[in-house]
């Protein structure tokens, strides 16, 4: 059975975040290289909602306490979401001089951020920040411990941040470290796991020692740590530029084993609300669902009807299913309905917001404007559009994409 995948993205998947009350598996959310974050519904494989509004590439996420969501990225900000999203944050918090790496989020509801400026921020309520620097170059990786913040970075250094500001450094590795995760307490356990360049795992643990996990050739860079469940301590889950995700069980460390994607890297990784099941994302722009034994999930992803006219060409609109439905009658999705779309103004659909520069409807959609499109891209041809980033290269899915949009939008 082919694994669960979600496609919409139009460029790598950087980054995913599990939110809460939405069923037993959660729901989701992931973000890209496309300036996108799209809010998931995993149980009927679709988007609920595309989130444009970043200036460049969103490399983090996390949930917050109240349903809500964070992101950030490359333009250094970092997007407060309320609960379901939004065309606009709810709050914005600026300071970062670079690019934002990663985030997470405390006990007490606490936001963190770590960033290639080669600072860790600790947010207040009010939007103002304590900058705690230490680092020697970029920030890559942040986790909350009950001793305090952890961080990881470029330097090959791990460092501990108290309430009060103070830092100290409990680990030297020598080579960059690209992620973090706070490991499940139990008896004689607990610590951080460390996503090494030189693709080793690091366990660190409350007295500070370390024990090297082979994880494979390629560098480490997510990590993701599901609770310790009846049988075994929680699974740590490890992804490699390689491709693949390592499944290792805990406390020890013993590889269970390991999901073999399509070869490309994967940049990250997030245990479903209930453990019992792993999403992935990266490089070739798809998220999946794996079970925690290894086997991938279905269905395959969100289906083109089988009905649709043009149905040989149907694989070319595999990644665009995720957001539009092809009837008027389908309901709302992510982006809008596209029946009726050659000969129909851009903008024009009723009752759909769209953003500003889509509003003025100053494009009529045919063969040659949906092919300028996706030839030149939707941040070129409608600069301001909230439409996830994506080109078509190959000629021969062009043209099947033109194909199966005339017959089955009709």
């Amino acid at each position: 059975m082919p694994a669960q995948e979600l496609a919409g993205h139009g460029g790598p998947v950087r980054a995913l975040a599990v939110l809460p009350g939405e069923g037993a598996s959660g729901g989701l959310a992931s973000s890209g290289f496309d300036q996108a974050v799209i809010l998931w519904d995993p149980a009927q494989a679709g988007a609920r909602r595309v989130m444009r509004w970043h200036g460049g590439a969103v490399n983090a996420l996390a949930a917050l306490p109240d349903g809500g969501l964070a992101s950030a990225g490359e333009d250094g900000r970092i997007a407060l979401w309320p609960p379901g999203g939004a065309e606009q944050p709810r709050q914005v918090l600026e300071g970062h001089a670079a690019p934002v790496a990663a985030l997470a989020v405390g006990p007490g509801g606490e936001l963190a951020s770590a960033g290639w400026d080669g600072t860790v921020r600790r947010w207040r309520p009010d939007g103002t920040a304590a900058v705690l620097e230490g680092h020697r170059g970029p920030v890559n990786g942040l986790a909350f411990l009950p001793a305090g913040l952890a961080s990881a970075g470029y330097d090959g250094s791990l460092r501990l941040w108290a309430a009060d500001g103070s830092g100290r450094v409990i680990g030297e590795f020598g080579v960059p470290q690209n992620a973090l995760a706070a490991l499940p307490q139990g008896e004689a356990f607990g610590g951080l796991a460390a996503a090494g360049a030189d693709g080793m795992v690091r366990l660190l643990g409350p007295d500070g020692t370390v024990r090297v996990l082979p994880v494979g050739p390629r560098p480490v860079v997510a990590l993701a740590v599901a609770p310790p469940r009846a049988g075994h301590g929680g699974l740590l889950a490890a992804a490699s530029l390689g491709g693949s995700v390592s499944l290792l069980a805990l406390p020890e460390g013993r590889l269970v084993t390991r999901l073999e994607g399509p070869g490309l890297p994967v940049w990250a990784v997030a245990f479903a609300a209930d453990g019992q099941s792993l999403w992935t994302g990266g490089q070739d722009r798809v998220v999946r669902r794996w079970s925690l034994a290894g086997q991938p999930l279905g269905p395959l992803q969100p289906a083109v009807p089988a009905a649709a006219a043009g149905g040989e060409d149907a694989w070319a609109f595999r990644a665009c299913v995720a957001c539009h439905a092809l009837r008027a009658e389908a309901g709302p999705m992510a982006g809008p309905h596209l029946q009726g779309l050659f000969g129909r103004r851009m903008g024009s659909v009723p009752g759909y917001p769209y953003s500003e520069r889509l509003a003025r409807g100053d494009i009529t959609w045919t063969r040659e404007t949906v092919a300028e499109l996706f030839t030149r891209g939707p941040d070129v041809v409608t600069p301001g559009t909230r439409m996830p980033v994506q080109r078509l290269e190959n000629p021969a899915e062009m043209a099947a994409l033109l194909h199966f949009l005339e017959e089955a939008t009709r």
